[in-house]
């Protein structure tokens, strides 16, 4: 048995925020600079802007985007692992509070009807996996609204199968067009129950750009995506040319038998997350 102070969480949650705010993943990087060679004209451009900004962002260590987005906080617990300290929920608050004053991150929350901001960037949006044994990991996801905003979620029936899993996801990026900063990565939840399926969309995003699915057929599913995304046309802010995302990632789970749900959660061209096993 392991016992664990959420302090540990608190400057873990810091750490990933300061690292994230400013750092795009290197799968992320990657898949960009790959489309920049492929690209021509104003898409180009736009590429070697983000590239450019990017590269200026972790030299200077300045926020990426200007949107340094809603703190979500995943966590996965081992059950042999004993917290002490702070309730969870208050260190990890209390990582994001200190990471965004010290990074001069963007303060974005606020209450949802009288639209008063909470000055922090708290509270931090937490899920918690508990899991078998002495393991516990945190990961860190900033995100901007530019891209949550374009995303949906569709509760289709048993008949529509595959292909009407394919058209959720490429309808939802066509509707979206270039309001969430293409290219962007789509995270794909299917099956599970209507929050469930929300939860494993955003999982999705945690996962390298253009790593595929370990099954075959989910795997099918993230490249025909890919390729009908790709075929629209929208392009790298909006201008056109091969590349509006980068790539597409699906998470699975089982699901009742009259239903076929199927959560799509847009990530920007600002894959940023970060992750950090403590035990």
């Amino acid at each position: 048995m392991k016992i664990v102070s959420t302090q540990e969480i608190s400057d873990c949650v810091y750490r990933l925020a300061r690292k994230a705010g400013v750092t795009l993943t290197d799968s992320c990087r990657a898949a960009l600079s790959e489309a920049e060679k492929t690209e021509t004209g104003a898409a180009k451009f736009a590429l070697s802007a983000l590239l450019e900004n990017e590269k200026i962002a972790r030299r200077e260590n300045m926020p990426v985007c200007q949107d340094t987005g809603m703190s979500v906080v995943l966590v996965e617990l081992g059950q042999d692992v004993t917290l002490s300290g702070a309730p969870l929920s208050e260190a990890v608050n209390d990582g994001v509070r200190r990471a965004y004053a010290d990074g001069n991150f963007r303060k974005s929350i606020c209450d949802p009807l009288t639209r008063e901001n909470t000055g922090d960037n708290t509270p931090a949006h937490l899920h918690v996996d508990l899991v078998a044994g002495e393991r516990l990991s945190v990961s860190f996801l900033p995100k901007g609204f530019g891209s949550e905003n374009m995303s949906r979620i569709c509760m289709l029936t048993p008949a529509e199968g595959r292909e009407g899993i394919l058209r959720a996801i490429t309808e939802t990026v066509r509707l979206a067009g270039s309001r969430p900063c293409p290219p962007v990565y789509v995270g794909v939840g299917i099956g599970g129950a209507f929050d469930g399926c929300a939860l494993l969309a955003k999982k999705a995003l945690l996962r390298a750009v253009g790593e595929r699915h370990p099954r075959a057929d989910v795997a099918g599913i993230e490249e025909e995506a890919l390729a009908r995304i790709n075929a629209l046309g929208i392009g790298a802010q909006g201008f056109g040319g091969r590349t509006t995302a980068l790539g597409v990632a699906c998470e699975i789970a089982p699901t009742h038998i009259a239903g076929l749900p199927v959560a799509v959660n847009i990530q920007c061209h600002c894959v940023r997350c970060a992750r950090e096993d403590l035990l």
